[in-house]
């Protein structure tokens, strides 16, 4: 049963399509934390270890709260990888060295990129698709990453 919540059938499915695709940079990024977190080495081992862990549990609620919210639409969410691989504007990791300071770089680039696709689509949703809810939703989630960025550019000065 499609929701009856002010937004036209077409345009549900044009944002669930949309939502679909930060989904899979979301949980590509996810994937690239938990990597940076198992994989790290070097004398600060032990508090990148840490700090990446917090990153994918971070990353971990984003993905529930985007995969809910398309389901809030009336559309389901993909929860494969090659769907995933597929969506995502993202690349996967190649990594000689596994020094935090490189996994930092990477996942920097991502969750600037991640940003930047935000802030392009905030307004498509709420004016070109007339959902204000989702717009919202992806200003929060904008904001979110921008605070991450910020964190991560702080440990390389």
């Amino acid at each position: 049963m499609n929701p009856a919540i002010g937004i036209k059938k077409d345009s549900l499915t044009k944002v669930a399509h949309l939502l679909n695709g930060f989904l899979a940079d979301e949980f590509l990024l996810y994937l690239k934390a938990r990597n940076a977190h198992w994989n790290v080495e070097g004398p600060d081992f032990h508090s990148m270890h840490k700090y990446f862990e917090e990153q994918y549990e971070q990353l971990d609620e984003i993905m529930d709260a985007v995969a809910e919210r398309i389901r809030t639409l009336g559309h389901y969410a993909p929860a494969a990888m090659k769907i995933y691989l597929e969506l995502t504007h993202l690349t996967e990791q190649s990594r000689e060295k596994n020094d935090s300071v490189g996994f930092i770089k990477e996942l920097l680039g991502d969750h600037e990129s991640i940003i930047t696709r935000l802030r392009e689509n905030i307004n498509q949703f709420a004016i070109d698709l007339r959902d204000t809810g989702t717009s919202d939703f992806i200003t929060d989630l904008m904001e979110t990453h921008e605070k991450i960025a910020w964190m991560l550019r702080a440990h390389l000065k």
